[in-house]
C-alpha cells in the first residue's frame, strides 16, 4: 500500500519536475547544501577528520605557585610566582609568551584609542568620566622581576603580552622554570565595568573584592595557531593553559576568602563552630548549610581587624584562577550527588546586601546547573563550584564566578530580579564547563563558549523548573521565535556568528543568543533529542581539558550521527539569512470518477489536471479540482514497469491531494513543519527534512495525499524554527495577513 501511494504522488508530480527545471535555471544557485570543504582547515594527525583529537594531538601545560597579598588599606595586589612550563610540542622554542591583561588599563592601552566616541550638546558626568577617563587611576601590571635559577631574563613588554627571550631554545619534551615578581592597583569595576575588581560600600567603609586576571599567565601555544598572542582589547576574552596551581592569598584576618581549588588549611583560618558547619554542609544534599552567618558578618564589618590571615589552596587540572575575598561575606554550601558518584560542593558567597534572594536561590541554582550540565557534556570533575555575589557583573573562571542580582534596600525584589539572577548563576556556573572544561579560544571565537554554554544555560533553566517551580520559566535566549528580531532585523547590524570576537555587532545576540537558539532548533528540530544528545556530548567528551576549534564540533556533530549538517553550519554560523517560508499557494485535486461528479469540461488541459492553475486564491473552496486517472503502460527509459493500474486507481480514489508551493524568502533553508487541520477537528504535525530545498533553494512544490479533507494549514504552528513572519505561513489567508504580505512587499 506505502508503494502504491509512493507512486501516485510520483504520477502526480511528474509533470511539474520539467517546470521546476526550467524556474531553476533562472534561479541564482546560492550553492547552500554544498559541503564546507575547504571553509574547514585540513585534517591531520593532530585533528581528525571526525572531529576528534588525532593520535599525535598534543597541548603544553602550565603550573603556578603563588604568594598573594591583597592589601585593604590602598586597594592592591601584590604578587610573586613560580611558573612551571612543559613543552609538549614537536617545536624547539626560542621565547615564551605571557599574558598581561591588567595592562588593559595601563596608561599607554590602545584599548581607550580604539573605542568610538561622539559629542552631543550636554554629557552627564558619567559620560564624560567615559570619554575622560579615571584620571587618578594608575592601572596595569608593574612588573618587578623576571628571572630564572636567580638571574634576570630577558624580556619585552608588548601592551598586553609579555615575551621572555630564552637563553637556550626550550626543547620538545622539556620543562623550565621561572619567576615573576610584580603588583597593580586594584581597579573600581562599579566604574569602568572590569570583568574583575573592587565594590566599595560607603556607607561602612568596607570592600568586596572579585579579583581575577590578577596574575601574569602563560599564553596558548597551540598545533593550529603557534603562540595566540592577539592583543587582549578588552572584548575577546581568554585563551589559556592548564596546569596545577598552589596558591597562597593573604588578606585581612577578619576576611572570608573564596577561591579556585580546595581550601587546604580551613582550621587555621575559620573557627570551630564554621568548621563544623563546613563538615555538615558536605553532607547535605537537600538545601545550603550556612557556614559563615549574617550574624558573623555583619560584626566584621563594624570591627575590621587589623591583622592578617594566609587562606592556601590548590586546584589541579585548570586553566586559569580567581578568588573572592571580603569581610562581608555570608558562605553557604551543600552537596550535589553526580552520577558517577561524586559529590562536589555547591557553594555562595554574598554580602548582607544579597539576602533574602542568595540564601533562597544562589547555590541551588549551582547545584542544579551541576546535573544537569554532567547530563549533557561530562560529569563534574572538580570538587567545588562557587557562585560569589557582587553588583552588575557576570563572570566566570574555574570553580568560581562572579554574578549580580541585588534585592532592593529593604529586602524585596521583584520575579524579574530573581530570574536574571538565578539565568546568570547558571549561566557562569555553566562556563565551567564552557570553556573551563572544554577549552576553547576566547580570544578568537566567542560564540563557542558563550553560545554553546548559554544553550546549555537554556537546557538547565527547564530542568530547574520542573524541579523547583510551579510555573514556566521565562527563559530569554534558547526559543526559537526570541531570536527573530535581530535575525529579521537591519542586515548591516547583523554578522555571521563565524565573526572574530572583536568585530561583533550586537554582541549578546550574535555570540549568545544565535548560537544558542541554533543548537535548540538543531536538537529540537532537525536531529532530535537522542542524536543530537549523543553528538553533542561526545564533543564534550572528545575535548574535555582539551582545545577545540569550530572545525572540531561541526565535524563531531555529524560524525556521531550520521546527519550532513554542513547546510545547518553555513546558513546559521557562516551567513546572516533568516527563515521565513511562505506558503505561497495551496490546491486542493481529488480522482475525477462517476460517483463524486467531478468534471472537467470547464478546465484548460483536461485530463492533465496538473496544469490547473489557481494562483491568488484565499481559500480551498467548496470543491476540489478534478484530476483524471490515465493507465500507465509504458516504461521509463530501458527500465520496463510493470504498475497494476487498478490497484493505485482503488489507492487514490476518495483521497485529497494538496499541492503545496513554498517560498522561502529569507534565505535559510529549513526544515518544515507542517500543522494540517481536518474537516472533523483533528490535528496532524508533518515534518518534511531541509534537504526539500536542495534542487530549489528559493521556491519548492509538493503534493501530499489525505484522507479526510484540510480545512487549515499552518507552517510552523508552535515557532520552532524561528520563521520571522508568520502571517504568510497560514492557508487559507487571513485578511490582516494579506494586508501584511503587501505592506512587506510594498504594495501598501
Amino acid at each position: 500500500m506505502k508503494n502504491s501511494i509512493l507512486l501516485i504522488v510520483a504520477f502526480l508530480v511528474t509533470t511539474v519536475i520539467t517546470a521546476q527545471d526550467q524556474k531553476q535555471k533562472d534561479t541564482e544557485w546560492e550553492q547552500k547544501f554544498e559541503q564546507l570543504g575547504t571553509m574547514l582547515p585540513t585534517p591531520n594527525v593532530y585533528r581528525t577528520a571526525s572531529g576528534a583529537p588525532g593520535h599525535q594531538y598534543w597541548q603544553q601545560k602550565a603550573d603556578y605557585k603563588m604568594k598573594i597579598t591583597l592589601d585593604d588599606n590602598n586597594q592592591s595586589i601584590t604578587g610573586s610566582e613560580t611558573i612551571t612550563y612543559y613543552n609538549n610540542s614537536p617545536d624547539n622554542l626560542e621565547y615564551l609568551w605571557v599574558q598581561l591583561d591588567q595592562n588593559v588599563r595601563a596608561r599607554d592601552s590602545d584599548s581607550p584609542l580604539i573605542d568610538q566616541s561622539s559629542m552631543n550638546d550636554t554629557l552627564s558626568a558619567f559620560s564624560v568620566f567615559n570619554l575622560v577617563g579615571d584620571q587618578d587611576y594608575d592601572g596595569g601590571f608593574k612588573i618587578k622581576s623576571v628571572k630564572s635559577d636567580g638571574k634576570d631574563m630577558s624580556y619585552t613588554i608588548n601592551k598586553t603580552m609579555m615575551r621572555i627571550d630564552l637563553a637556550q631554545p626550550l626543547k620538545s619534551g622539556e620543562n623550565m622554570s621561572f619567576n615573576i615578581s610584580w603588583m597593580y592597583n586594584i581597579n573600581n569595576r562599579m566604574n569602568d565595568f572590569g570583568r574583575s575588581g573592587l565594590e566599595y560600600f560607603p556607607e561602612e567603609g568596607n570592600y568586596l573584592y572579585t579579583i581575577a586576571q590578577f596574575f601574569p599567565r602563560m599564553a596558548v601555544y597551540i598545533d593550529n595557531e603557534g603562540w595566540q598572542n592577539k592583543q587582549f582589547l578588552g572584548r575577546g576574552e581568554f585563551a589559556l593553559t592548564f596546569g596545577d596551581y598552589e596558591v597562597e592569598l593573604t588578606v585581612p584576618e577578619d576576611f572570608v576568602v573564596g577561591a579556585t581549588g580546595t581550601l587546604q588549611n580551613a582550621k587555621e583560618v575559620l573557627t570551630d563552630e564554621q568548621m563544623q558547619r563546613f563538615e555538615q554542609a558536605k553532607k547535605s544534599y537537600e538545601k545550603p548549610v550556612i557556614i559563615v552567618t549574617e550574624k558573623e558578618a555583619r560584626k566584621a564589618e563594624k570591627t575590621k581587624a587589623t591583622g592578617t590571615k594566609t587562606w592556601k589552596f590548590k586546584a589541579e587540572n585548570v586553566r586559569d584562577y580567581a578568588f573572592c575575598a571580603s569581610r562581608k561575606f555570608i558562605w553557604d554550601a551543600m552537596a550535589v550527588k553526580l552520577e558517577n558518584g561524586s559529590e562536589p560542593l555547591a557553594m555562595s558567597y554574598y554580602p548582607k546586601e544579597g539576602n533574602p534572594l542568595w540564601e533562597e536561590w544562589s547555590t541551588i541554582a549551582v547545584a542544579q546547573t551541576l546535573k544537569t550540565y554532567s547530563k549533557f557534556t561530562i560529569d563534574y570533575p572538580y570538587p567545588i563550584a562557587i557562585s560569589v555575589h557582587t553588583a552588575s557583573i557576570g563572570m566566570e573562571y574555574p570553580m568560581i564566578c562572579f554574578n549580580y542580582g541585588r534585592p532592593d534596600a529593604d529586602g524585596s525584589y521583584t520575579d524579574q530580579k530573581k530570574h536574571g539572577m538565578i539565568s546568570v548563576i547558571i549561566h557562569e556556573v555553566g562556563h565551567n564547563f564552557f570553556p573551563m572544561i572544554i577549552n576553547s579560544d576566547e580570544r578568537q571565537w566567542t560564540w563557542m563558549d558563550e553560545g554553546l554554554n548559554t544553550f546549555v544555560q537554556y537546557l538547565t533553566e527547564q530542568e530547574l523548573e520542573e524541579n523547583y517551580l510551579d510555573y514556566e520559566y521565562p527563559s530569554r535566549r534558547g526559543p526559537a521565535a526570541n531570536i527573530v528580531p535581530y535575525m529579521s532585523g537591519e542586515r548591516g547590524l547583523v554578522r555571521p556568528i563565524m565573526t572574530n570576537s572583536e568585530q561583533i555587532r550586537q554582541f549578546g545576540n550574535n555570540a549568545y543568543a544565535k548560537p544558542a537558539t541554533a543548537l535548540n532548533i538543531l536538537r529540537e528540530t532537525v536531529m532530535g533529542p537522542e542524536l543530537f544528545d549523543k553528538a553533542f556530548k561526545t564533543y564534550a567528551q572528545r575535548w574535555a581539558f582539551k582545545h577545540p576549534t569550530p572545525a572540531d564540533l561541526f565535524r563531531t556533530m555529524e560524525d556521531a550521527s550520521a546527519v550532513d549538517l554542513d547546510w545547518f553550519w553555513r546558513g546559521w554560523f557562516y551567513g546572516t539569512d533568516y527563515v521565513d517560508v511562505d506558503l505561497a499557494n495551496v490546491r486542493w485535486f481529488q480522482m475525477q470518477t462517476e460517483e463524486n461528479g467531478l468534471e472537467t469540461r470547464n478546465i484548460k488541459g483536461a485530463g492533465q489536471g496538473i496544469d490547473t492553475k489557481n494562483d491568488g486564491k484565499k481559500d480551498f473552496g467548496s470543491n476540489p479540482q478534478p484530476f483524471v486517472f490515465k493507465d500507465w503502460t509504458g516504461s521509463v527509459g530501458e527500465f520496463q514497469t510493470s504498475l497494476n493500474n487498478e490497484k493505485i486507481k482503488q489507492v487514490a480514489q476518495g483521497k485529497n491531494f494538496y499541492e503545496l508551493t513554498l517560498k522561502n524568502k529569507g534565505g535559510l533553508v529549513t526544515p518544515v513543519l507542517i500543522q494540517w487541520t481536518y474537516a472533523d477537528g483533528s490535528v496532524e504535525l508533518e515534518k518534511i527534512p531541509a534537504e526539500i530545498w536542495k534542487m530549489d533553494e528559493k521556491e519548492v512544490t509538493k503534493v501530499f495525499m489525505k484522507d479526510k479533507e484540510v480545512t487549515k494549514i499552518v507552517i510552523d504552528p508552535d515557532q520552532k524554527t524561528a520563521d520571522a513572519y508568520t502571517d504568510n505561513n497560514v492557508f487559507p489567508r487571513s485578511e490582516e495577513g494579506d494586508r501584511f504580505e503587501q505592506f512587506k512587499d510594498g504594495k501598501d
